[in-house]
């Protein structure tokens, strides 16, 4: 059986309503490109082939801008109000694509429409596009399908990933001044060691004398800046490229991620924020009616820390003989009493996905304290930091210029 290749054409068509929508498909021919518009509901204005001339379109995939849980939101809380009023999954489809200011959602969406056309279900067609749409999203996609409940399900997934959006945000906006503090820290001690210190290092020569220690420490410093700057600089480029590259492998977060629940201060935070999504997404997996198994391995995956994700897969080997949820969950270091009591309370009254969301609701409320409250500890203790260098770098280069003076006044 020979395949039949196919081109990418670009098209203009004009719904039943009168709008004009544009987009890409895939088709063998022009001829069969016009055919499929037709079957979209749409009157062909213009169709043409991308794959020559100026209809090359140039591949800068580097330069696209990755699918935020904010954009997911909404695609799922559109595509719930659609489906719920009866328009057919494909036709949503179609409009999402087309409405989609993200460019690499815009393409998956016109993918999975294509699949969806040719019989595939939803969550199957979801399972292709792994690095835009999390497990939990397509596995409450699939307990809708199954269960005929889709747009509640979509619902769902859309009120946790505006709840976690919201949560990440409040951490970012939190974050921001001390990261601006520390950054113009960093910026005025380049500055001066580039440009200041040197100027006060030729004076110094001229003297004859011998600096202070601090003074000598500045001086050198300041010659070994012509090689050290630019080498940070490749460093730090080159550890974050890496980093991009290897967060997500096993043998890296086994390494870094449970460390960083152990952090001062900071690990507690982290800790907060783990738990929160992990009873969060566990109470949206049991709303929607996914097995408890499925729905620890899911929780898990999303959980963001590997400490959470091995203590899940443990307590899910426990489960999985016989055991009920909170016994092998209180075994776990990283759960906090509170937290395995209150599931146990919720198995014993048959109401665990409503302790669950209480859980979530109270992390979520200590999460949001806590990031208030360190900002406002870090900010006064980064503003003096930023002083103490600063001031401490000035201190130093007038030390010589001080020992002159006492000697001058002793001399006399």
């Amino acid at each position: 059986m020979t395949t039949v290749p196919s081109s990418t054409f670009v098209y203009k068509g004009r719904g039943a309503d009168g709008k004009v929508a544009k987009g890409r498909l895939e088709a063998p021919n022009e001829g069969a490109a016009h055919a499929r518009l037709m079957k979209m509901g749409l009157t062909p204005i213009s169709v043409a082939e991308t794959g020559s001339g100026l209809n090359r379109e140039i591949n800068l995939s580097f330069l696209k801008k990755g699918v935020k849980l904010k954009d997911l939101a909404v695609m799922a809380r559109q595509m719930a109000t659609m489906t719920g009023a009866g328009v057919s999954l494909l036709r949503t489809l179609t409009i999402l694509s087309e409405q989609s200011e993200n460019e690499t959602l815009r393409e998956a969406l016109e993918k999975i429409a294509k699949d969806v056309e040719t019989g595939s279900s939803l969550s199957d067609s979801l399972v292709r596009h792994p690095k835009i749409f999390p497990p939990i999203m397509i596995n409450m996609v699939r307990a809708g399908e199954t269960g005929g409940f889709l747009d509640g399900a979509l619902n769902t997934v859309a009120d946790g990933f505006e709840k976690e959006a919201k949560l990440k945000a409040s951490i970012k906006s939190a974050m921001t001044y001390p990261m601006v503090v520390l950054a113009i820290s960093l910026i005025a001690v380049v500055i001066m060691l580039t440009f200041i210190v040197p100027i006060f290092a030729k004076m110094f020569a001229s003297l004859g004398s011998a600096l202070p220690l601090p003074t000598q420490i500045l001086v050198v410093m300041s010659h070994q800046m012509p090689w050290a700057l630019p080498t940070l600089i490749v460093a730090v480029i080159a550890g974050s490229v890496w980093w991009r590259r290897n967060k997500n492998e096993p043998r890296v977060r086994a390494a870094i991620e449970p460390r960083m629940l152990k952090l001062p201060v900071f690990g507690m935070l982290f800790t907060k924020i783990a738990i929160a999504r992990f009873a969060r997404n566990f109470a949206n997996m049991m709303g929607a009616g996914v097995p408890i198994l499925s729905g620890l391995r899911i929780v898990g995956e999303t959980s963001g820390n590997w400490a959470i994700e091995t203590a899940l897969e443990r307590v899910a080997k426990a489960v999985r003989q016989g055991k009920s949820v909170a016994e092998p969950l209180a075994q776990e270091p990283v759960f906090p009493m509170m937290v395995t009591q209150m599931v146990a309370v919720g198995e014993d009254a048959g109401s665990m996905e409503v302790m669950l969301n209480k859980i979530a609701d109270f992390y979520d409320s200590e999460v949001e304290a806590m990031t208030d409250s360190l900002t406002s500890l870090i900010e006064p203790l980064l503003i003096a930091f930023l002083g103490v260098v600063v001031g401490g770098m000035i201190v130093c280069l007038y030390l010589p210029i001080f020992q002159i003076t006492d000697a001058v006044q002793n001399a006399s």
